[in-house]
């Protein structure tokens, strides 16, 4: 099955008649764009803020009639003309399978692989020793594809996790709670605030035989003292976050931090500075930054 999309670039403040317009037209969807370089890294909690100049795309049943909706559209006060008004047509496609396919294996560090369930025998890792996570994408965050998880799974390659407690705050799809038990931790409480990365986290343990090792739960619970405490986020709620992550931060454990773009880099390092007694070890890739500190 096919559908129709109609595109138009407008202005932030005409955003709320145009998508009321659609809507009335029969419009299934409405999703927005930025039409520029706008980038939203870290709305504050409670914002859901815009770009000044959006492309809002309105999708329609293949038998919705161009002409009746460019019609509608144009006698819109903003739309100067009919040619502003751009359509093509979405071919239906199984999106998960299209996804998988351009999910391959991935190494990170010496000896940590991912493999979705998607991998051929033939892109299987070889050695024998090497620790291999099963994930395949779904709605969390994390899947070893952006930088600062990345990031992350490299410092547990190197790191030894055998009989330690270990919490990952800000889990995700809990790839890095799976990376820390699959090494050996006794515990890992993977700690998020969305219910579905709860779920997610769940499920990916439940299908790489972790699920004993890990204690999954939205924010608020009382958390033990770590031995390791991983928090892949943002940088807004890293720096409001550190009394009471590093509060949780036994004698002689170590703190990871990422999802940092590097502007951020030092006043994240400052809000922990304080609180640690150690230098704070800094690794970038590809602008982000991943933040290292040994409670002394």
């Amino acid at each position: 099955m096919s559908w129709l999309e109609v595109r138009i670039e407008i202005r932030e403040q005409q955003l709320e008649e145009l998508e009321d317009q659609l809507l009335e037209l029969g419009a299934l969807a409405v999703t927005l764009t930025d039409s520029e370089d706008h980038p939203v890294l870290e709305p504050a909690v409670g914002e859901t803020p815009l770009w000044p100049k959006l492309t809002v795309t309105g999708l329609f049943s293949r038998d919705a009639s161009k002409e009746s909706i460019s019609e509608s559209l144009s006698r819109m006060e903003f739309i100067q003309h009919a040619s502003a008004i751009r359509f093509s047509t979405l071919e239906d496609q199984q999106w998960e399978r299209s996804w998988m396919e351009r999910f391959k294996t991935m190494r990170f560090g010496k000896n940590l692989w991912i493999v979705p369930s998607t991998t051929e025998k033939t892109d299987y890792p070889t050695d024998p020793d090497a620790t291999i996570i099963h994930l395949d994408p779904g709605l969390a965050f994390g899947t070893g594809t952006h930088p600062t998880t990345a990031l992350c799974l490299e410092w547990i390659d190197g790191e030894e996790f055998t009989g330690k407690t270990v919490i990952d705050y800000g889990c995700g799809s809990g790839i890095l709670a799976i990376a820390a038990a699959l090494k050996g931790a006794k515990i890992v409480y993977a700690i998020d605030n969305d219910p579905q990365a709860i779920l997610a986290t769940d499920e990916n343990a439940r299908r790489n035989k972790v699920s004993q090792q890990l204690s999954c739960a939205l924010p608020g619970q009382e958390l033990p003292r770590a031995d390791i405490i991983l928090a892949n986020i943002l940088a807004g709620p890293l720096i409001e976050l550190a009394p009471k992550l590093t509060t949780r931060l036994k004698a002689g454990g170590k703190i990871v931090l990422s999802g940092i773009i590097e502007e951020q880099q030092g006043q994240v390092a400052l809000a922990y500075a304080g609180l640690l007694d150690s230098a704070i070890d800094i690794e970038t890739n590809d602008g982000w930054v991943r933040l290292c500190a040994t409670n002394t």
